[in-house]
């Protein structure tokens, strides 16, 4: 649904039956990504980090390698110090005169000697492990953002901004998780594999037949337990986003709660979002609770049946008690892949589902595009020009219904009109926050789509009903009209708005922090500041989005003041509730029904006794006496 006002003042939430109405998720029956999309995108991630993961492969293969070596001197010591076998021929020269001792000595260092350059394999793997998932997580959470920053309002207008943050929090820290700790093990397991079937079939080629003929149905099962999970792991991500909605849309509206007692049914809410998410958690339990017992059982069996068979041969002096212990130890590290890949199955699920999340977000094309031929904006002299717009947020919902009017450089115009008229809608093609879905609206007799939106919204100044101000300082928030602007221009520009002397007065001045959302300011005191920003911006075009109809008669009128010295040589677009701000307006339009129903001068416009002239007689006659409508 579209919102009715440019601003953003917290409202109370909407519930049907103590229910929460929200914004429609993406659901778990969206298609999954493909496998070649999320190869893709982990291509272009770890791209800029590929001398870092070049250590990291020959980190692995030394790791491997060593895990490869790490049985064969225990059966050094086993064949050739206890039993009576010859060592192995490429020892001879290291052992002086063939001593046992001496032997065992080479077997000892052998081990010590395997396990540092595995000790420092491993240390290299996690260092730059670490460092790839920490940058990697850095360029998407900004990647994310700055493409969230680009989509136009119509895309969030359909979304719930939990599901936002879920995404660029949650999702992202699952990411880096994973590539931090899981991938690197999943890969040594890779690498492990091949390395020990290798070595099986060169010892005893039948005993690797015993392996290698479970592995395919372990695999089919896993993979079967992968489905459930991902698919449980795509309920509960959606859920966990439906808690994030609702704790923030909670806090933020904390006065509204508290002010009607509703915290209780908060509470209520996000009770009920949580155990859907515990429901969602447990669906797979079952077969998340049966996946490695199975697999314990399977390795015992080939063990009994590789520990009968070994013997069997051991006893006609076909094996080497040596060979059968380097054999089980083999047959160990191939099975612990498997089992690492079971336990592993949820985080491999989870950074999945976080792919899919974070992909549809990087793919969703909800963008208002500059044309390829688009020019800059460089100056303007303010001449606006509706010619038969339309627009509708939604297909079939037309709000604005074959707009016309004109005004010309330098002038005022207001914009009165019902509820749901279209008053804000009109405000908000004016910078193509949207483009109308017929019609043309001109800048200087040039249509706007013609021209880059950064350089259109550049020559265009706001001020909202309900100025937002962002974490920092009120010098910050002033020149966030302007980035660069001196500290001379940001007073100057403060005593403009009226708001030099309230500034002086706070503790730090300038350098006063304020609170979240400004909320630590007065409503008056924080029109004011947006009035200095909009100033310092020194735009051609000015909107004012019913700037004071949030304020008290004493607030209004120093804000009017500081509007009336920032629209001095402006166009000046006012959206207007309260008629005393616009009635000396050089044209005021009244929008009834997404059309223009009359245009005209104040004065023209109450001889005529439509629409204007009745919210004028109702506002006149609900207004105490002396003061203005």
């Amino acid at each position: 649904m579209a919102p009715n006002s440019m601003s953003d003042t917290v409202v109370e939430p909407a519930t049907v039956d103590g229910k929460r109405k929200g914004k429609p998720l993406v659901g778990p029956s969206d298609p999954d990504m493909g496998s070649r999309e999320m190869f893709a995108l982990i291509r272009d991630l770890v791209r800029p980090y590929t001398g870092w993961l070049i250590i990291v492969l020959v980190a692995m293969l030394m790791e491997t390698a060593m895990s490869l070596a790490s049985p064969w001197p225990l059966k050094v010591v086993i064949d050739s110090v206890l039993g009576a076998h010859p060592m192995p021929d490429w020892m001879r020269g290291l052992s002086p005169r063939d001593s046992k001792m001496g032997l065992a000595f080479l077997a000892g260092a052998g081990v010590v000697l395997i396990a540092l350059i595995g000790a420092f394999s491993t240390y290299i793997d996690n260092y730059f492990t670490e460092s790839v998932g920490q940058w990697v997580a850095n360029d998407l959470r900004i990647r994310i953002y700055d493409h969230l920053q680009r989509l136009s309002l119509a895309y969030f207008d359909k979304q719930q901004t939990g599901t936002l943050l879920s995404t660029i929090t949650s999702d992202v820290s699952t990411i880096q998780n994973f590539a931090s700790s899981n991938t690197l093990s999943l890969l040594v397991d890779v690498l492990t594999i091949l390395g020990v079937l290798a070595l099986m079939f060169w010892l005893n080629w039948d005993f690797a037949l015993i392996a290698v003929a479970v592995t395919p149905g372990l695999l089919i099962f896993v993979s079967r337990f992968k489905k459930a999970v991902k698919k449980a792991t795509h309920e509960v991500r959606l859920h966990q986003a439906d808690i994030v909605s609702v704790v923030k849309e909670g806090l933020e509206s904390v006065r509204v709660v508290k002010a009607y007692g509703r915290e209780s049914l908060e509470d209520s809410h996000l009770s009920e979002v949580s155990h859907e998410a515990v429901d969602a958690a447990l669906k797979a339990r079952r077969v998340k609770s049966m996946l490695s017992p199975i697999i314990s059982i399977v390795v015992a069996l080939c063990t009994a049946v590789v520990l009968w068979r070994g013997a069997s041969l051991i006893l006609r002096d076909l094996m080497t008690v040596g060979a059968l212990t380097v054999f089980l130890a083999y047959l160990g590290k191939f099975f612990k892949p498997v089992q690492d890949l079971a336990k592993n199955t949820n985080a491999i699920a989870q950074a999945t589902v976080a792919l899919e999340r974070i992909k549809r977000i990087l793919d969703t094309d909800d963008v208002i595009k500059d044309r390829a031929d688009a020019q800059t904006l460089e100056a303007v002299q303010g001449t606006i020009a509706f010619e038969n717009v339309h627009f509708g947020y939604e297909v079939g919902a037309p709000v604005l219904r074959g707009v016309d009017f004109v005004i010309e450089a330098g002038q005022t115009l207001g914009v009165v009109g019902t509820t749901g008229g279209g008053k804000s809608t009109v405000a908000g093609l004016i910078p193509r926050f949207y483009d109308p879905d017929d019609g043309r609206i001109l800048i200087d007799g040039v249509d706007a789509m013609h021209y880059t939106k950064e350089s259109l919204r550049k020559q265009i100044g706001f001020v909202l009903q309900d100025t937002v101000l962002f974490r920092g300082t009120i010098k910050s928030n002033i020149a966030y009209g302007r980035p660069g602007a001196t500290d001379a221009e940001i007073i100057e520009a403060a005593k403009l708005a009226n708001a030099h002397d309230f500034i002086s007065a706070m503790p730090h001045g300038y350098d006063t922090l304020v609170g979240e959302r400004g909320l630590t300011v007065s409503g008056g005191q924080r029109q004011r500041i947006g009035i200095a920003r909009a100033i310092i911006r020194n735009s051609p075009i000015l909107i004012l989005d019913e700037p004071t109809a949030a304020l008290d008669t004493e607030s209004e009128r120093l804000v009017m003041e500081g509007l009336t010295k920032l629209m001095k040589g402006r166009t000046v677009i006012t959206i207007a509730h309260r008629l005393s701000t616009i009635r000396d307006s050089n044209k005021i339009i009244v929008l009834d029904r997404g059309i223009v129903a009359e245009q005209g001068t104040h004065d023209e416009l109450l001889t005529r006794k439509g629409i204007y002239s009745e919210l004028y007689r109702i506002q006149y006659e609900s207004t105490p006496a002396g003061a203005a409508p």
